[in-house]
């Protein structure tokens, strides 16, 4: 992967760090086309009290209303931590080209570590995907979130 590209992943991780604000778990999202930011987001479950804000989902409305489409390919995903099954449908709903994703979610995520949503060979769609990049800027992020919300407990 070229690392020309880094700047969409430093926009989500501006977006997650942001999501600290209103007290939502720091997770960002940016949908691009080449180096043309479509949509950009973080998590907002707690501040809209909506179970389907995620970050990648608020982010694929957003480049789905510039473009006028819902359709997305030939975009990419870049999301700080690996997507859950709902937003991994979502992205192959949108017929997403590709998604870069920081951080492993060993608990939820189906992008590799659950499953794999985005390139299950009998779905119509698949979504290359691209695993690892800024992983421990993102796990950091997270690691911190939820620390402070332990009252400082690592456990």
């Amino acid at each position: 992967m070229d690392q020309s590209e880094w700047p969409l992943m430093d926009r989500a991780l501006d977006e997650a760090r942001r999501c600290l604000a209103w007290g939502d778990v720091p997770v960002g999202a940016v949908v691009s086309r080449g180096k043309d930011v479509l949509g950009a987001a973080g998590n907002q479950r707690e501040r809209l009290g909506d179970p389907t804000a995620h970050a990648e989902i608020l982010a694929l409305r957003q480049a789905s209303r510039r473009l006028g489409t819902w359709r997305l390919d030939g975009c990419d995903l870049w999301v700080t931590l690996e997507p859950c099954a709902m937003c991994g449908g979502a992205m192959v709903l949108a017929r997403l080209g590709r998604l870069v994703f920081g951080a492993a979610d060993p608990k939820a995520g189906f992008a590799g570590s659950l499953g794999n949503l985005l390139q299950d060979a009998r779905l119509n769609h698949r979504v290359d995907v691209v695993p690892g990049v800024r992983a421990e800027e993102s796990a950091v992020l997270l690691k911190e979130f939820f620390a402070t919300r332990r009252g400082g407990r690592d456990h």
